[in-house]
């Protein structure tokens, strides 16, 4: 599945907020980290803020920060915001054969079972996952343990 431009950046937002929900992060700080405009990234986040996923927090020390539940919110809360996910994308004219009507079927099922997924991955899952492959990253940069080193030797 091919994403927009907007679609990630609400993505890497709505991730970077969740995953640090005791601080407010400001927009330059989420465009620097993920190497993407502010200006598009300032767009994704009021499509954001409008869906209630972030609030706005503004003076000092202000920024973003996620509001939903990250529990309950999954990723297609966030990918619908941008993209038509599961919309029946055939003409009813292209549907005069039976060719285009068992392709038809078998399209429309696959955009079902996209969607059910997207719908059960919740943010906190996405999250455990991240966490997940950052800790073995660190592992695999620290190298293998040698046996010298817990032997005392």
């Amino acid at each position: 599945m091919k994403l927009q431009k907007a679609t990630m950046c609400g993505l890497y937002a709505v991730l970077e907020l969740a995953a640090h929900p005791e601080r407010q992060i400001s927009a330059a700080e989420i465009a620097n980290k993920y190497d993407i405009s502010i200006n598009h990234l300032a767009k994704v986040l009021r499509s954001l803020v409008r869906a209630k996923l972030v609030e706005s927090v503004r003076g000092a020390g202000g920024g973003y920060r996620f509001s939903g539940n990250p529990k309950r919110a999954t990723l297609y809360d966030i990918i619908e915001l941008f993209e038509e996910i599961g919309r029946d994308a055939v003409e009813q004219s292209s549907l005069d054969h039976d060719e285009s009507r068992a392709l038809h079927t078998v399209l429309h099922e696959i955009d079902e079972n996209a969607v059910m997924t997207l719908r059960s991955i919740s943010i906190t899952t996405l999250i455990k996952i991240m966490e997940k492959q950052r800790r073995r990253a660190n592992k695999e940069a620290r190298g293998p343990v040698r046996a010298g080193v817990l032997a005392g030797g």
